[in-house]
């Protein structure tokens, strides 16, 4: 009888854990999408540079990404509208059409950083020139994202994001000088200013501004797409929802961030330990992957380039689609057909061109992709800000307005990068 008792309960535990397994979405896939190759890029010249100097700063972020995702994806399945379009109901119309404007540059220059990262990993394994990539990667991921369901193939491309994890494997093979890299996960030591261009970035990178809007309009999406409500309309529903969302984000942002410190730590322990402290190529960012591939290091890092550049390129594009369409009044969604919502797809594909023409500058794709992270972390704290007021507004949120944990956290990630940017600002004009 206790047998029988026990396995009763061991597959209703089983059964829990697999409901709660298929429930996970955005939060997952947007932590995926979170180490992008502008994340990879700073990353590894923050490990290359500083060594394990600024590892700190993905233990301090963690708390504050997961607050601040967490009141993006509220705000969605809460209201069942997207922050752009909530963010119109409690503040001035040309700020707004501000926050979106800068939104839109920084996703435009990220994209097209992007696309170029991709097209120097796919020259380090098959060679040829890189603008044929570009227009390639460039053209798969317009057509995805016009005939095909994010969801879907968001559920297949994820998986390549697993070569990232080649990173972790790095660590079991070259010496790591473990005391020194936890004592700095905990503790900062004196950098000085040059760090603080670099400090910014990770913040930038791993709190990106389009991972807010593409969340909240995931959930509001979610909700469109199926016979759900929004929670001011389904109370009830509101303990499971929160849940689901808790868990969702918590893990997608945990995946992030241990990917990012294994990252920093790869590169600490083998291009800083040689002496290779800034990273100019796709080549030598790759080479970290040696210790651990070998001579298939180019084609690993490209696999985790590639893989994670074709689930953030319509993150980005698709974030400013929604952002821009919310405000404009405009019909958006991916789940619409092109026809059905003109304009929506109209940004995703005049973004992803304006990105493709990047390519033709003469910028430095590892560079771009730093320079990039740079510039969501100077965008970010004035969209955090706002995105907090409109959390806590009843006429918006009803009793779901957001509690003091998530107030206090989201308050303190828009404080840290306001201090980061402005630190890294005065040290640049002074």
């Amino acid at each position: 009888m206790a047998r029988l008792r026990l396995h009763g309960w061991s597959k209703h535990l089983g059964r829990k854990f697999v409901r709660s397994v298929e429930e996970l979405g955005p939060g997952v896939v947007t932590g995926a999408a979170d180490d992008d190759p502008s994340g990879i890029a700073t990353y590894s010249q923050a490990g290359a540079q500083f060594g394990y100097g600024l590892l700190w700063t993905q233990l301090l972020s963690y708390p504050l990404m997961v607050a601040i995702q967490l009141v993006s994806a509220h705000i969605g399945r809460v209201t069942g509208s997207g922050l752009a379009k909530n963010l119109i109901e409690v503040l001035p119309r040309p700020i707004v059409l501000f926050l979106v404007g800068i939104l839109l540059v920084a996703n435009i220059i990220n994209l097209g950083a992007d696309l170029s990262a991709m097209a120097a990993s796919a020259q380090l394994v098959v060679g040829g020139g890189t603008h044929g990539f570009v227009i390639l990667f460039a053209l798969i991921c317009v057509a995805l994202q016009l005939f095909v369901s994010y969801r879907r193939y968001a559920e297949v491309l994820k998986w390549l994001t697993l070569s990232l994890f080649a990173y972790v494997g790095v660590l079991f093979l070259v010496h790591v000088d473990w005391p020194q890299a936890l004592l700095r996960l905990v503790w900062p030591p004196r950098l000085g200013t040059d760090a603080l261009l670099t400090i910014v970035a990770l913040f930038g990178t791993t709190i990106s501004p389009y991972l807010f809007f593409w969340q909240s309009s995931q959930e509001a999406e979610e909700i469109a797409t199926s016979s759900a409500h929004s929670l001011k309309r389904t109370p009830r529903a509101a303990p499971r929802q929160f849940r689901r969302m808790r868990l969702d984000t918590s893990l997608g942002m945990a995946f992030s961030e241990f990917i990012s410190i294994a990252i920093i730590i790869a590169t600490a322990a083998t291009l800083h330990a040689r002496g290779i402290t800034d990273i100019q190529s796709a080549a030598q960012a790759a080479e970290a992957l040696s210790p651990v591939a070998g001579r298939f290091a180019f084609l690993l890092f490209a696999l985790g380039i590639i893989g994670t550049g074709l689930l953030s390129v319509p993150v980005l594009a698709g974030s400013a689609a929604f952002a821009v369409s919310e405000v404009r009044g405009w019909r958006e969604g991916l789940e619409y057909k092109p026809q059905q919502a003109v304009g929506f797809y109209g940004i995703i594909v005049g973004a992803t061109l304006i990105g493709v023409a990047m390519d033709w500058s003469n910028i430095n794709p590892i560079q771009a992709l730093f320079w990039s992270a740079v510039l969501n972390g100077v965008c970010a704290a004035p969209i955090m800000v706002a995105m907090m007021i409109v959390a806590h507004q009843p006429r918006i949120m009803g009793r779901f307005t957001e509690r003091a944990p998530l107030m206090i956290f989201g308050w303190a990630a828009a404080a840290v990068m306001a201090a980061a940017s402005i630190a890294m600002l005065v040290s640049v004009i002074l």
